[in-house]
């Protein structure tokens, strides 16, 4: 029996795919592993509501947020109390003199092509380096969500292939096609819905590619004639007033919906009542959005970046990101072309079948006991 711990401090965090992934994994893990005792760090209020599955499952308090001083100090001390024969940082983000077996999972290097407005300043880059650098030096495996993710680890930081495994990640159960159509019409009546939508949800970041979808979404109007409307799900940020000043300058402001934060139970239903899902990103780590779509029928136009294709595989129709003709092009073709849109639905529901959080949670398990054995073995 070994003792595993993991760092669950973004577990419950709302619109946080890091937050879902602790969450979904740990409880997946929970069920297949009775062996293992486990230890499970969570911030308050989530480790007072947490109830741990069995009694092997032990939750900790600790009070250090993450990107803070104190993650690197009072954090540090919290964990080392339990000499954990294994730690899994589901983040970049760990304490740098943590000294124990680890491992870690990067879903994605996003700041080192967009760094936003944390890494404005030198320090904050310097530190992000710092604490990425000492986490995948100090890891035994780096499990990556996608290939393309793995691809950027080892161009970047040179790290060898047989240290980067590749685990995909899974869709929750709720996500699926929906005939409730009192429950999609009292949505569009609340938001205003009077048209066919294109949907999109996603923090409003630079590499996400807002403004290059609301221009498409204008040639779609103006060009095509195509009288619908977009709904652009995400809660408003101030460090990137572009995506709101564009929505304000758009001939088609009118036709253009941001509902703001959307909660899990609520999101189905924006998947259910749309025309289809247009993913404009010039970065994913995975692309969640649209495997969710897929399992609501929904058909998805995405950008051809990155990780997407891949885990698309040709349930997509792909546009190039930069050019908004292009996506303006291939949105038009799926939101008149029927028999385009059911042969994308019917790849869609083909290509869910590789996904599920119980094969992530297997694979996950294998390499903590890899990890456990080459340590056992020393």
């Amino acid at each position: 029996m070994s003792k595993i711990g993991i760092d669950a401090r973004m577990y419950g965090k709302a619109q946080s795919g890091i937050g879902n992934y602790i969450k979904q994994l740990s409880a997946e893990i929970f069920l297949l592993d009775k062996e293992n005792e486990y230890y499970l760090f969570l911030l308050e209020p989530i480790f007072s509501q947490y109830q741990a599955p069995h009694e092997k499952i032990h939750k900790i308090r600790v009070t250090s947020s993450w990107y803070s001083l104190a993650e690197q100090t009072k954090f540090l001390r919290e964990i080392n109390k339990y000499k954990l024969d294994l730690m899994h940082f589901p983040h970049f983000n760990a304490p740098i003199f943590y000294n124990r077996p680890r491992l870690a999972t990067i879903h994605d290097i996003i700041p080192h092509f967009f760094p936003g407005h944390k890494q404005k300043t030198w320090y904050r880059k310097k530190a992000y380096e710092l604490v990425l650098r000492s986490n995948l030096k100090k890891s035994a495996k780096i499990i990556t969500i996608s290939q393309a993710t793995k691809n950027d680890l080892m161009k970047f930081y040179n790290l060898p292939a047989d240290k980067v495994p590749v685990v995909y990640l899974g869709i929750e159960a709720h996500f699926i096609k929906s005939e409730n159509y009192a429950k999609i019409e009292e949505l569009k009546q609340r938001l205003k819905i009077t048209k066919p939508y294109i949907f999109f949800l996603s923090a409003w970041r630079n590499h996400k590619n807002f403004e290059g979808l609301i221009k498409a979404f204008e040639i779609i109007k103006k060009e095509a004639a195509i009288d619908c409307q977009l709904v652009l799900g995400g809660q408003e940020d101030p460090y990137y007033p572009d995506i709101s000043q564009t929505i304000k300058k758009s001939p088609n402001q009118e036709d253009i919906i941001t509902p703001g934060f959307i909660s899990d139970e609520d999101l189905p239903l924006y998947y259910n009542a749309a025309e289809l899902v247009a993913i404009p990103s010039f970065y994913e780590g995975f692309g969640l959005i649209g495997l969710e779509a897929m399992a609501c029928g929904t058909p998805v136009a995405s950008s051809n970046a990155t990780s997407l294709p891949e885990i698309y595989g040709d349930a997509a129709l792909y546009f190039d990101p930069h050019d908004p003709n292009d996506m303006a092009e291939k949105i038009k073709q799926l939101l008149i072309d029927k028999n385009l849109k059911e042969d994308l639905i019917r790849k869609g529901t083909e290509q869910l079948k590789k996904y599920s959080w119980q094969k992530c949670a297997q694979q996950t398990l294998g390499i903590y006991q890899q990890i456990l054995q080459a340590n056992r073995a020393k």
